[in-house]
């Protein structure tokens, strides 16, 4: 095993998870980046093919997001049953999930395939950007049972202590697509759908890494069939219901901007450049979001398991350094933002004056992202322990400011005003978080202090 979670270090420990696991969540944002990346540079086309590349984006992330339902519902109550001491429990939590996310991959394509167009549109897609949108989506759509097991069951590599593992899992995929990307696109002319077809090989290659070292790695808990309980399924789903609801909100409130800017923004006849400004700020806060996520929700196996074998000392010593390194690493994005955000507009388009927008948006989506560290800690945290009960809210409240905001500020102040809801969120989602952490936190952890255990 690489790392002992119930005798290491605490910092030690905290820096060799952390640390991989939020480079494998930045080498996960190539995938998109890259694709965006290329699209964007695509003769003639290229700005309206990332429009239509935009709108898919979230929706594509959003049926991801079902992987983290299950990796991240099933991946803590695996730790939790490792640091009790009972192998066979933890046995059985890995089968199921395997199971569930082999069926919702298969569910998802049947329900959503058929209703792509309206959902498209609906979404933001214009008759212009429409056909690269339906081209993409599609392709990639086929390709959802390797994303869901990639993401979803690499995440029962990390949770036995295997951080390294984990991030060599999605560097495999990374690296290929940005060797596929060119090649699809521009030596085989296949342009968009080339995109598409790249991002699907090499999801396919992480797939049968992660496949290969659960069911014939050194991990000490490997898949195997049979063992299914409802009952299994049902806690899984119930700790995993906060990650994916953050994952997928956080989607649907990009799906509801790209909306808004389409509708807003065609009266002004830029819809579809407001849009392609969009992408590229999300693209942005992507690197911003992923690698948090993956610096929160791969230390959550910490949390878990010291909080199953009941030493609270750890899991509080283990969140100081938690919230240190987010709160260095959402620093280190804003100086970025500000500094060489736009080096990064120019890996997507060089029109001097959609650039200029682009900068601007990021400048301002990313005004406020220091205390979103600590709300994604705060929330993670608490989904580790099985506090879905308190994590749950405090996610869901941030969604609600930001929904608020999206709606609300372009219909008073035009378009572009869509930009501050993300700042707004940022700034009164914490307040909350940090408001219920410091009540709850004591309380919490005294349950699960060795005198409980004994009285």
């Amino acid at each position: 095993m690489e790392n002992d979670l119930g005798r290491d270090p605490i910092g030690r420990l905290v820096r060799r998870i952390a640390i991989p696991s939020m480079l494998a969540q930045l080498v996960c944002v190539l995938y998109s980046i890259v694709d965006r990346m290329y699209i964007g540079n695509i003769p003639v086309e290229g700005d309206l093919a990332l429009a239509g590349v935009g709108v898919c984006g979230p929706v594509v992330t959003l049926v991801g997001s079902v992987a983290f339902l299950v990796g991240t519902g099933g991946a803590p109550l695996m730790s939790m049953k490792l640091g009790e001491g009972d192998r066979r429990a933890a046995s059985r939590i890995l089968a199921n999930c395997f199971l569930m996310l082999t069926v919702l991959s298969v569910a998802l394509v049947a329900l959503i395939l058929p209703i792509r167009e309206p959902m498209l549109r609906l979404f933001g897609a214009s008759d212009a950007s429409w056909p690269y949108a339906d081209a993409y989506f599609t392709i990639y759509l086929c390709g959802t049972f390797f994303a869901l097991m990639a993401t979803g069951m690499n995440q029962f590599i990390i949770c036995q202590g295997y951080a390294k593992t984990g991030m060599l899992t999605v560097l495999v995929g990374a690296a290929l697509n940005i060797v596929l990307d060119p090649v699809f696109i521009f030596v085989f002319g296949m342009g968009v759908r080339g995109a598409a077809v790249a991002t699907v090989l090499s999801q396919l290659a992480s797939c049968a890494y992660v496949l290969w070292f659960l069911f014939c790695g050194p991990v000490s808990v490997r898949i195997e069939l049979g063992g299914y309980n409802f009952g299994v399924m049902r806690r899984v789903l119930t700790i995993g219901l906060t990650p994916f609801i953050i994952i997928a909100l956080d989607n649907v409130m990009i799906i509801a901007m790209n909306a808004v800017l389409q509708h807003y923004g065609s009266m002004e006849g830029n819809g579809d450049a407001l849009i392609t400004c969009a992408t590229i700020a999300q693209s942005f806060m992507l690197i911003v979001t992923m690698p948090l996520g993956g610096i929160t929700g791969g230390t959550q196996t910490i949390l878990s398991y010291n909080y199953g074998a009941r030493r609270p000392d750890r899991v509080r010593r283990a969140q100081k350094f938690i919230f240190a390194y987010c709160l260095a690493f959402t620093g280190s994005m804003f100086v970025l933002a500000n500094v060489f955000g736009g080096l990064f507009v120019r890996l997507f388009t060089q029109d001097d004056a959609l650039g200029a927008e682009a900068l601007r948006a990021i400048r301002i989506c990313t005004l406020a992202v220091l205390p979103l560290g600590a709300q994604y800690e705060i929330t993670d945290g608490f989904t580790a322990m099985g506090l879905v009960r308190l994590s749950l809210p405090l996610s869901l409240w941030r969604k609600l400011v930001y929904f608020t905001a999206v709606f609300a500020l372009p219909a008073a102040f035009g378009a572009r005003a869509v930009f501050f809801a993300e700042p707004i969120s940022d700034v009164v989602g914490p307040a909350v978080s940090f408001l219920v952490y410091g009540v709850c936190i004591r309380r919490v952890l005294a349950r699960r202090a060795p005198e409980t255990a004994q009285a």
